[in-house]
């Protein structure tokens, strides 16, 4: 079997399903498990965020949407030498993962016709379903099959922990902070079940932009920040965008001294098993003392004024 995964998140479920091996191609965001970074690299971004701040990015991505062109660059030579029999991509969003249309007419210069799964996942059972999709499709069901009874039974983990709990405090993830965007898809449902209430997203709606306006209005308790495809240290960086904001020390969450930075390409961005962790990330924020542990500074960094 030869598999392109051309998502992070769907990379990820193929290594836990223990296709590692059979996996011959990636995108350049597949970085997870260390074996997905030694795979050949299929597609590229146009725009790289390593060199540019969150306003130039935003820019650069709706000057490429609006002129109809792809973010992402597909090395059609390497992808037609790499002779897939099974494609993993995705339908969610033209942003974050080469368009799905692309791939369908770079598969059709193959020599023979591929299986493509296309991911489009909103919510965590979407995320669970996909597992099971893509389990079947490369006949290791039965993994799959144990793999969603592993990651439900500690999404109900969570859910009993956090049922204990008298309070539920109001809570705003950030996805984006020039300009500011609200995450969606399943962050709102991962707010809930770690026994908070999310003021600004909405469960299973994409990620919408937001004026700062309504973020200081929403007088969140917790601030989360989660840059979208960035990691923990990047995300700390960007921080800097809101703290010189008006209004910033105003917030409940910043004078409690309950603004946290996380890693939202690895546990909250990709949807991956890993979210699973992001969900007991947010738990231990929200309700640290139904923690068995304090949470790890490698996992969540708190924001100072």
């Amino acid at each position: 079997m030869r598999i392109c995964s051309l998502l992070p998140g769907a990379t990820e479920i193929a290594c836990a399903l223990g296709l590692a091996d059979e996996i011959v191609g990636v995108s350049h965001e597949c970085d997870f498990p260390a074996a997905a970074r030694s795979k050949p690299v299929m597609v590229r971004s146009r725009i790289d965020p390593t060199m540019l701040g969150s306003g130039e990015i935003d820019r650069q991505v709706g000057d490429l949407l609006r002129s109809q062109q792809s973010l992402y660059a597909l090395d059609e030579k390497r992808f037609k030498d790499s002779e897939p029999d099974i494609i993993l991509t995705q339908g969610l969003c033209d942003v974050c993962a080469l368009d799905y249309n692309d791939v369908v007419r770079a598969a059709r210069s193959l020599a023979r016709d591929p299986c493509i799964v296309s991911l489009d996942p909103h919510c965590l059972a979407d995320i669970l379903n996909d597992v099971l999709r893509i389990g079947e499709a490369t006949h290791r069901l039965r993994q799959a099959e144990s793999l969603v009874q592993e990651l439900q039974l500690r999404i109900e983990s969570v859910r009993d922990r956090t049922a204990r709990s008298a309070s539920r405090p109001r809570v705003a993830c950030l996805e984006w902070f020039d300009p500011i965007y609200m995450a969606g898809h399943w962050v709102p449902e991962m707010v809930h079940i770690a026994g908070g209430n999310d003021i600004l997203g909405t469960a299973g709606e994409p990620s919408a932009k937001v004026e700062w306006d309504a973020v200081i209005a929403s007088m969140p308790e917790i601030l989360i920040l989660m840059p979208c495809g960035f990691d923990l240290d990047r995300a700390v960086r960007e921080s800097s965008l809101l703290k010189n904001r008006a209004g910033w020390q105003t917030l409940p969450a910043v004078k409690d001294g309950r603004v946290f930075a996380v890693s939202g390409a690895d546990y909250f961005s990709r949807p991956g098993p890993r979210l699973i962790d992001g969900l007991e990330i947010l738990s231990e924020l929200f309700h640290p003392q139904l923690s068995p542990a304090p949470i790890s500074s490698d996992l969540a960094k708190r924001i100072n004024l």
